[in-house]
């Protein structure tokens, strides 16, 4: 069994910044990649930025230059710090991560998401 937990969300105005922090823990053999998507108000969830276990990161083309993601490996953890917030980034911040439990046994999880709100 595997679990993602997401923190740190919250309300921030506009220009200010946050730190989501997303923790993996369960029977974890490896993590290939981990990756954080949103879902604004009404609309679909969408990508955000990944991680790859090499340290490739790539980015969505609204957040590249503002935000960045980082992962610690030996803790599980994978970190977004948002800065130069903009309202339309306000959205539900989920957790992915594709993990192995074993070396042939991966699978995407997901958290349960965290609220940002960016204020105008």
């Amino acid at each position: 069994q595997v679990h993602l937990v997401e923190s740190g969300g919250g309300l921030v105005q506009a220009g200010g910044s946050l730190r989501l922090s997303c923790a993996a823990s369960g029977s974890i053999f490896s993590i290939d990649y981990m990756a954080w998507y949103r879902q604004p108000p009404g609309k679909q969830r969408e990508f955000v930025a990944e991680v790859f276990d090499d340290s490739r990161q790539q980015y969505a083309g609204s957040v590249k230059g503002r935000f960045a993601i980082s992962r610690d490996n030996v803790k599980n953890m994978v970190y977004l710090q948002m800065n130069s917030l903009k309202p339309e980034d306000t959205a539900v911040y989920y957790c992915n991560a594709q993990i192995r439990t074993t070396t042939y046994t991966s699978n995407t999880y997901w958290g349960q998401g965290t609220q940002v709100t960016v204020s105008s």
